[in-house]
Parts: structure tokens; sequence; C-alpha cells
């Protein structure tokens, strides 16, 4: 069960590195027989600056190219079958180049990448497989010209800069020593940030789909990510504290004798709690809904404990629609219970009626809240729709 879970992770792992650079196809169909590809590349703007922070996988999306991760190490019939689905690829463009009547040039046919954990020699040699010093790095072994294909033993890639992202495909100590190298990146980095999100999407999915299944090696795994997640809180929280208290110790002072410094500072800590939020869900989600604009400032208010819960909460969700949709519903459950803990059983109405309103009636309504009684709310919101 497990390996499906690493698969996933490989293949979106794999797409979200390479899309800037062309068209990542997952699970590519291939030949009658239905071969599924797991990732077919096709290059297309030119980005030498992104292809070089990508380093030796960068090297690699120079060209068409199939990628074939294996969590475990591949068996001599797994590697033909991905040769034998390089080689539909192969039929297929021969019979599209006689359709339009073109030149066929084994140029433009994929060069496929077997990317494996560990490789034995034994392996290696039965393919007849050898390094190319001159242009590679250790770590790589080239088929036959013809063939196109190469057998990437991530385990004997050199640990530098240049490989991280490969080696984060790895497994065991490869794995995590690549994942605690993250963080020397800078917490705002972009690929880290990608990193990241799938890393915790690993993370979670481990957890929630297979506890009772996992084997020391996944349990270390999962540690070695948990202080990644900190980390990028933890620098959240200090960006929005420079931002957040300066802000709220000026507004404080302004206001003078008349409300205090005392007040400026809850403002501040406040507005940094907003802060928080609001970088994290955009990194999260991209771009927020007008619905999670709607929460920002009630959300804020939260103390620092029951913020921090909210936080985690929402780092476990998936990161697709249906997370964005389960995190707003977080976040509305958490603004109506943080005004009205005794909602108690009409907590789930109440949520689907609030956020059932239109944006602006529901932006107005949340700014009312703090005049509303509990009686008034469960007259509004605690109706069950028909």
């Amino acid at each position: 069960m497990t390996r499906f879970i690493h698969d996933r992770f490989a293949k979106e792992f794999l797409e979200e590195l390479l899309s800037p650079l062309g068209t990542v196809n997952i699970g590519r169909d291939v030949t009658s027989e239905v071969r599924e590809i797991d990732v077919y590349f096709t290059p297309s703007t030119a980005i030498p600056e992104y292809s070089e922070t990508l380093g030796l996988l960068g090297k690699m999306a120079n060209t068409t190219a199939i990628f074939e991760p294996f969590r475990n190490p591949a068996n001599v019939s797994e590697i033909c079958s991905c040769l034998g689905k390089l080689l539909d690829v192969r039929g297929e463009l021969e019979r599209k180049f006689r359709r339009e009547n073109t030149r066929y040039d084994d140029a433009q046919l994929p060069k496929l990448w077997i990317l494996m954990p560990t490789a034995s020699k034994a392996l290696v040699d039965s393919f007849n497989a050898i390094p190319d010093p001159e242009n590679w790095m250790q770590g790589i072994y080239f088929l036959g010209e013809s063939l196109r294909t190469a057998i990437v033993a991530i385990h004997q890639l050199p640990e530098t800069p240049e490989t991280l992202w490969l080696r984060i495909l790895g497994k065991g100590g490869v794995q995590q020593r690549a994942i605690s190298q993250l963080s020397a990146l800078a917490t705002d980095d972009p690929l880290r940030i990608i990193a990241l999100e799938l890393l915790y999407r690993l993370q979670s999915n481990l957890v929630t789909d297979v506890p009772q299944e996992l084997e020391p090696e996944e349990r270390e795994l999962i540690m070695a990510i948990a202080p990644l997640f900190q980390q990028q809180i933890q620098a959240a929280q200090q960006q929005a504290r420079e931002e957040g208290l300066e802000q709220g110790l000026e507004e404080g002072l302004e206001r003078g004798l008349e409300q205090g410094l005392e007040q400026g500072l809850e403002q501040g800590r406040q507005e940094q709690q907003r802060l928080i939020l609001e970088n994290f869900l955009r990194v999260r989600f991209g771009e927020l809904s007008p619905k999670m604009t709607a929460f920002l400032s009630p959300i804020s208010k939260l103390s620092a404990a029951e913020f921090t819960v909210l936080l985690l909460a929402i780092s476990m969700l998936t990161v697709d629609e249906s997370g964005r949709e389960s995190a707003v519903k977080l976040l509305a459950e958490s603004v109506l219970q943080m005004r009205s803990p005794e909602l108690g059983a009409i907590l789930p109405t109440a949520v689907t009626n609030l956020l059932a309103l239109p944006v602006a009636e529901l932006t107005l309504f949340v700014e009312q809240l703090p005049q509303l009684s509990a009686e008034e709310l469960r007259e509004r919101l605690g109706k069950t729709p028909e």
C-alpha cells in the first residue's frame, strides 16, 4: 500500500518541478495493451536559470523524456517493461511520421530515465549499461545508444546541490538527508515550498492511510519531514512578527494614552497571526478565495494555541479543490466556535448555512458576528437547509 503512496508522490514531484519547462503528462497510455508511462515530459519554454537550479534533473529535461521512478529497486522484468513502453512510443512516432509523410529522426525519440533508489552491479551489468563520466556524473548507467535509456542509481549520486531534487526520490538515509538539506534553502525559495507541500502531503497520506502498515523506514521519513514544517511555520511567524508587531506598536503609540500600549501590542499580535494565515493559505492553495479573505480578521483573534492547532489542521489537507473547500469550512467553524461555543450540535448546519451566503452577505455577517447574541446566531444559521 505504501508503495502506491510513494509512487504518487514521485509523479507529482516530477510534474511540479518540470512543468515550468514544458508539458508533463502523468499516466500516458501506449499501445493496445495499455501500458502506462509514469511521467512523459516534452520541453517547450527554455529557462536556463531554472534548469540550472534543478541541477541533474534539469539536464535530463533538456530533451523529451520518460521518467519511470521506482520506490524499491527495479528487477529485470520491470526494467524490460519500461523499455517496452519506450519502444511503444517509438512505434507511435514512426506511424505518425508515415501518416504525415515526413522523415523520422531517432533524435525525436524520448530518452528513458529509470530512477531507482539502489541498483546492484549485477543488474546494471545484465543490461550492459555503462557510465558516461565525460558527460554525466557517477550513478548513471547508459544502455546502448539506440535504446536511449539510462538507469539512475540514486544512492550512488554524489550528495551535492546538483542532485538534491533527484535524491528526494531516493529511499532511507539518502532520502532523509536530502530532505534535511532542504532546510539550507531560503524559506521563500519556490522549489523548497513546492517540495515541502508535496512532502507534507506524503506525510499526511502515510499517517492517515496506512498507519498500521508503516515500517521503521517510513516512520523515520515522517520524522525527517516534521522539522521542516516547523521551520517553515517559524519563518512565517518571524516575518509576520516583524511586520505585525512593528505595525501594532506604531498604531498603539499613535493612540497614546487613550488606548494604551497594551492594546497596540495586542493589535500587533493579531496582525501577526493574520499575516501568517494569509501567507500560509496563499503558499498552500494559491490565490485566496473571497470567502477565505472574509475570515482572516476574526481568525487573527484566536489564542496562540488555537491558532497553531488550526494551522496544523489545514496543513494536513490535500492541495486541491477539495482541500481548499475543507480549509474554508475549518475557517468558518473556528470563527463560529470562537464567537459562540454553545452552538454545539447545530455547528455543522451553521457552517453550511454561513458558507451558502453570497460573498458580500457572508463578509457583512462575519463583521457583525461580535454584535450577535447566541440566540440570534441560532435563529439565522441553525435552520436545516431545505
